[in-house]
């Protein structure tokens, strides 16, 4: 690596007018070489000594100036290299430093092929020379195979099967054995098979996840909403709230979670009981400390300058992509669309290039380490799907990286000291459509205030997106995580309602009353609400509380349907398929859920779309569409997941499907505790 360096110092030095290896007079081609590579060596040495200090202090900054300050240390530390150079003679204006220590890195890090998506001999050799290594300094590792999940944040069952027919994602193909005839997987022997599964009416990360890894997401109504006990607005991105909601799920489990036996969480809205943790929200609250290592995957990923530059590099491309592609989309005029401007282009940057490559690097470290289980989320996909659609071009190009990362990730573990299976899954999808602002002229909040009679502002404020990129960005710099308008203790006049949305599902609340509202209380207090939402074309039902009939949907044209009559008579809830009338039951029975609950309306007949009270044109967090389709894409040495005729329901039955499993990878002699209505057995 230092006599490439020293090659691409000569070269540089002959291009470039402002970056000189020899003094005024002149010097030999000998002295030239002989300055340059004590240079490229002074350089690398600066490196190795001050870049981890330096990454340290990066992380205290903002991310979205990261790339910046990479580019500036790595020039000033070439400058403090040249000046130890004993001739004394060699230069570089500051911003020729730049240029020349970003292309040194670059050289060398693309020379030892340490590219997050290639796969290449020269890597491969790196790789096993790295798991050697270990393999001798560690004691050796257990047989039986680990277990390896990755979950593709928001990609929908047929999005992911659109992707393999299309030949986007040749790795999920040769793992299918490419049954749809289309791939590049020509027909291969397939190692996995694909099972769709049903989200709760929650279809977000946040209530997917918690009940995924930590085996209940109850009382987990959105993915935003008021609870009136401690009169505060739990946000499941927010770090506080993501570390109450998991300590709930650990009460109301008695158990860690799923990766309590030597597992490692990387990228996730919770911990899932795991020993190791990087960039995980559920901790980022706490201060830096051995039991707090949310923000250690940036460390150790970063301290490696050549990854820091490559990273950098990819990050200004990936701006300079989502302003050329969303400058297209408005000059075409394609409709529907979201504005794409402000900070979003560097957070769209930060989900498909930093976290990606931070996390995959977590990941294949994990394996080389021989860690028996590894639950690592990639939130590239649902961040470009927000603003761009779930099946638009740039979110498909977003799965040709994905599947990339996938394939690198698979030959590491070639290398790795025990066999590796590998989990593919998704926590939800994504429903097409406009957002019900665009439609209408008007968004939910100033509906709910029109039906209460109360003034509507001209301009209403409207609603971040919760894309959990946002949240990644600003827990990793341990920056508050609050959308507009969602202060903790909201400071509002006592009769106003707090209206709040997660997608296509809105929820309204009143927080003067203790108490969960019942229909005849809103109707004495606000006669026109309820009706003025119910009967709305953008609104597909509501749910209350009825001191009568208990839980109740109300629908257009006066329908009332009461929830123990739904199966015979579903009313508004027909249109949303199967399995509607059972999550809505079930949400009712949360203790925070709100006084009004309201999902949008949703059109099967028109591409499945759906409404979202969002500034988002691919959403999820209600019923209706794709939104409630995710997959599990799991290894055949696996038992099947459900039985023929048997839908996979509920992020609580995945937990329990993926703690099966990890009990036959362990076998019978490492048991992991029994779920509770095993032990009950």
């Amino acid at each position: 690596m230092w006599a490439v360096s020293t090659v691409t110092m000569l070269v540089l030095a002959g291009i470039l007018p402002d970056f000189q290896l020899q003094s005024a007079d002149g010097d030999s081609a000998t002295s030239i070489a002989v300055t340059a590579a004590l240079g490229a060596g002074a350089f690398g040495l600066l490196s190795a000594i001050f870049w981890p200090l330096l990454v340290r202090l990066l992380l205290l900054v903002p991310a979205l100036v990261l790339g910046l300050l990479v580019f500036f240390l790595n020039g000033s530390l070439l400058i403090v290299a040249l000046r130890l150079v004993p001739s004394g003679d060699s230069a570089a204006a500051p911003e020729t430093a730049v240029i020349v220590a970003a292309v040194m890195s670059a050289v060398a890090s693309a020379t030892g092929a340490a590219l997050a998506v290639r796969d290449d001999d020269a890597y491969r050799r790196r790789l096993y020379r790295l798991a050697d290594r270990r393999r001798r300094a560690l004691p050796p590792g257990p047989s039986s195979p680990g277990t390896v999940f990755l979950q593709l944040d928001g990609v929908g069952h047929d999005v992911l099967r659109a992707a393999v027919d299309k030949d986007l994602m040749p790795t999920i193909a040769r793992w299918l054995g490419d049954s749809a005839g289309h791939g590049t997987g020509g027909g291969a022997r397939p190692t996995h098979r694909l099972t769709p599964w049903r989200t709760d009416w929650s279809s977000q990360t946040g209530a997917s996840q918690l009940g995924i890894l930590h085996g209940s997401n109850h009382d987990v109504p959105a993915f935003r909403w008021y609870e009136k006990a401690g009169r505060e607005v739990m946000v499941c991105n927010r770090p506080t709230s993501a570390a109450e909601l998991q300590r709930r799920a650990i009460d109301r489990t008695g158990d860690g979670g799923l990766l309590t036996a030597d597992g490692a969480s990387r990228g996730n809205l919770f911990s899932g009981g795991a020993d190791e943790q990087a960039l995980v929200l559920s901790i980022a609250t706490k201060r830096r400390s051995r039991e707090n290592r949310s923000r250690a995957g940036y460390f150790a990923y970063f301290s490696d300058p050549a990854n820091a530059v490559r990273t950098a590099l990819s990050f200004v491309a990936e701006v300079g992509r989502e302003i050329g592609q969303s400058t297209r989309a408005r000059a075409r005029k394609v409709r529907p669309r979201v504005s794409r401007g402000g900070l979003y282009p560097f957070v769209r940057a930060f989900a498909t290039v930093v976290e990606r490559d931070v996390v995959v690097a977590a990941v294949m470290g994990d394996m080389l380490a021989g860690r028996t289980s590894v639950y690592a989320d990639l939130v590239a996909y649902d961040e470009v799907a927000h603003h761009s659609g779930p099946c638009s071009r740039d979110a498909e190009k977003v799965l040709e990286r994905l599947d990339r990362a996938m394939a690198l990730i698979e030959k590491v573990a070639e290398h790795a000291p025990r066999p590796y299976r590998f989990v593919v899954l998704s926590d939800h999808g994504q429903s097409p459509g406009e957002t019900f602002r665009a439609r209408y002229g008007l968004g939910l909040g100033d509906l709910v205030r029109a039906g209460c009679g109360l003034p509507v502002p001209r301009r209403a404020q409207r609603t971040h997106s919760g894309a959990e990129a946002r949240a990644a960005v600003r827990a990793a710099l341990r920056i508050p995580v609050e959308e507009g308008g969602e202060q903790h203790r909201p400071s509002r006049r006592r009769s106003e309602p707090i209206v709040l949305a997660s997608g296509n599902l809105g929820l309204v609340s009143f927080p003067d009353v203790p108490h969960r509202m019942t229909k005849e209380e809103i109707d004495a207090r606000h006669p026109a609400l309820l009706a003025t939402l119910a009967n709305h074309p953008g609104v597909g039902f509501l749910l209350v509380r009825s001191e009568k009939h208990g839980g109740l949907v109300l629908g257009a044209y006066g329908a009332e349907i009461p929830l123990d009559q739904l199966d015979d008579k579903p009313g508004p809830l027909e249109v949303f398929g199967p399995g509607a009338a059972d999550a809505v039951r079930r949400t009712h029975s949360f203790p925070n859920v709100a006084d009004i609950m309201v999902n949008s309306a949703y059109d099967p007949a028109d591409g499945g779309e759906v409404l979202a009270f969002e500034e988002q044109i691919g959403s999820h967090g209600g019923l209706g569409g794709a939104q409630g389709k995710p997959f599990l894409l799991s290894p055949l040495a696996f038992s099947v997941p459900v039985d023929d005729g048997e839908d996979l329901v509920g992020a609580e039955h995945v937990h329990r499907v993926l703690r099966r499993w990890l009990r036959e990878s362990n076998g019978p002699q490492v048991p992991l505790v029994a779920e509770p209505e095993e032990r009950a057995a």
